[in-house]
């Protein structure tokens, strides 16, 4: 089942009444670029006892093609870690 931005907004919206759906919408989106400016600036994104964002550089290297033997060069790159609390992971799991 996926998640998307829209059913977290639905989600909140009705379980909180009081708040416009364009002032969720909002945070929601700053909670979003947050995250994304962290991870570009090298940065790392925790929130407790949820989930753990980090990005981690790759630096450029040479590596060789198996099927021919030809040396290829491979530029710097990031990617992100993603970790998920203890919590969570004991309660996802209880539920299968």
């Amino acid at each position: 089942m996926a998640v998307n931005k829209s059913d977290i907004l639905n989600k909140l919206a009705n379980n909180f009444p009081n708040f416009l759906k364009k002032d969720l919408s909002k945070v929601i989106s700053v909670i979003l670029e947050n995250i994304r400016e962290s991870l570009k600036n090298n940065g790392r994104t925790e929130l407790r006892d949820i989930v753990m964002f980090e990005a981690k550089k790759y630096k450029s290297k040479q590596a060789r093609n198996p099927k021919t033997n030809e040396i290829i060069f491979v530029p710097e790159k990031k990617i992100i870690r993603f970790k998920i609390s203890k919590k969570w992971a004991k309660k996802i799991n209880e539920e299968i």
